[in-house]
């Protein structure tokens, strides 16, 4: 699938055919490639493709509306079968797809595919759970979760959302309700060349797509030349609102960037955020958590204004470990009965001669900060540098061996009671919040450690005293 163009050259490819049907239809680059992807589902070179999106991005515009049209014009004996979490949602997407396959263009590009009328006489079924193709043996159905399929070959299975709201997503009684009516009649339906596409917005770990995960085969989709190779098992294409993974081929947005920026802007997605930084995670990331086996949550402290009397101010930086993971450099302040303020974060994936121009600008509106560098992976050569843009602070390095997994969840409790973070520090640091409080006590369901490394740095220095011998035994350096 060569540049996204489509295998027969007498059909239009599937965005343009989108235009013709909807010809006012907004629309912006992350949707150019999502349809690209969903034109190779159609095409049979992708059969078992996963893709999550947002709420109101378009995805069941693409994937549920036009998508099961476009694909009875290529070919009209399929039998499709269109799943949501409601028989009545499901209607509505078989009836809309309906509209599609009555309107004069779609007649004008897919002449051989058609319906029997609406109020018309005819051999043919046309109800809101199904429409059969007039002269073919295709025929489009739809059902809700946990509704029968008795009897009915499926070519083509679009999974639609198959939880109402987060209510049901967190029931374990509906996840396995869903998890058994997929395997007994969603799979029993199938064939050898049956395909499958399921498009979410995710709300828990363990719904549909995370079962798959633990089960099958499941491919991370990042580039286009993925679609050309194919893949025995799933692909597996999530769209972030905000952009926090690496740039790909397929979405190529730089960190921050919104998905859709004309319709979500970055600065409203980061009010969505702070509202709740979980559900943001799970809907509108694509990186869900259930929310039970947080290591933090929401069971921080936190303050408006700093206490009067404060012992010292200091800081705690931990370089990143490799090229995806993050520097994490935090200020604080502590009183009299070692609490520990929080008053800055430079939290960045940005290289070191990047990083080390923000910890020093930072450093520069903390005088006297007492600052503690992990030497480990170049370490040592960032506290130099940052010693020489801060020539009047006092910058020490250590090598920290002992086991992360172990500090981490060992001095839990210490940060719990001790740290304090400003009222706002979800708008000023929402990545580094975002990691924080996402944190989980199974340490390797992390994709990052660097935010929670540093809190346990700081509370291992300041309130457990487990830092001491190694810091009194350092060269500080002017």
């Amino acid at each position: 699938m060569e540049n996204g163009k489509n295998a027969r050259p007498d059909i239009p490819a599937f965005v343009e055919f989108a235009g013709r049907m909807f010809p006012g239809l907004v629309a912006s680059g992350f949707h150019a490639a999502y349809y690209r992807v969903l034109e190779a589902f159609a095409l049979g070179i992708v059969r078992r493709l996963m893709v999550t999106i947002p709420p109101q991005h378009g995805k069941s515009l693409g994937a549920t509306t036009l998508l099961p049209a476009y694909m009875l014009g290529l070919d009209p004996d399929l039998k499709i079968a269109i799943a949501s979490y409601s028989a009545a949602l499901a209607n509505r997407f078989n009836k809309r797809v309906q509209r599609i396959l009555d309107s004069p263009a779609y007649r004008a590009t897919f002449p051989e595919t058609a319906i029997k009328q609406a109020g018309g006489r005819s051999d043919y079924v046309r109800t809101a759970d199904r429409a059969e193709i007039i002269g073919r043996s295709g025929e489009l159905m739809s059902v809700g979760r946990e509704g029968p399929l008795t009897g009915n070959r499926v070519d083509v299975f679009v999974l639609d959302d198959l939880y109402r709201d987060a209510m049901e997503a967190n029931s374990p009684i509906i996840r396995d309700n869903c998890w058994e009516w997929y395997t007994s009649v969603v799979r029993t339906r199938m064939h050898n060349d049956s395909r499958e596409l399921i498009v979410f917005t995710r709300w828990h770990e363990d719904d549909l797509i995370g079962k798959l995960i633990e089960k099958e085969s499941v491919t991370e989709l990042t580039e286009w030349e993925q679609l050309d190779a194919g893949a025995d098992g799933w692909l597996l294409l999530n769209f972030e609102a905000l952009k926090r993974s690496p740039p790909t081929g397929i979405d190529p947005r730089a960190e921050g960037e919104p998905l859709w920026g004309a319709r979500h802007s970055a600065s409203l997605l980061v009010e969505r955020m702070k509202l709740d930084p979980f559900r943001f995670e799970c809907m509108y990331q694509g990186h869900p958590s259930s929310g039970q086996g947080l290591l933090y949550g929401d069971r921080l402290e936190f303050y408006d204004v700093l206490p009067e009397l404060l012992v010292r101010y200091a800081n705690y930086t931990d370089t990143a470990d490799t090229g995806d993971d993050y520097l994490c450099s935090v200020c604080y302040a502590v009183d009299g009965e070692r609490h520990v303020y929080v008053t800055d974060v430079v939290y960045s994936r940005e290289g070191m001669e990047v990083t080390e121009e923000l910890v020093a600008g930072m450093l520069f509106r903390v005088p006297g900060c007492d600052v503690l560098v992990e030497s480990n992976n170049g370490g040592r050569g960032f506290a130099r540098a940052v010693a020489r843009l801060c020539p009047n602070h006092r910058i020490s390095w250590f090598c920290q061996n002992a086991n992360k997994e172990a500090r981490i969840l060992s001095n839990a409790s210490a940060v719990l009671r001790n740290i304090r973070m400003p009222s706002d520090w979800m708008e000023r640091w929402p990545e580094f919040a975002r990691d924080v409080m996402g944190y989980r006590r199974i340490f390797r369901a992390n994709r990052w450690h660097d935010a929670a490394d540093v809190l346990t740095g700081i509370a291992e220095r300041e309130i457990c005293g487990t830092l001491s011998k190694k810091i009194r035994a350092l060269r500080f350096k002017q």
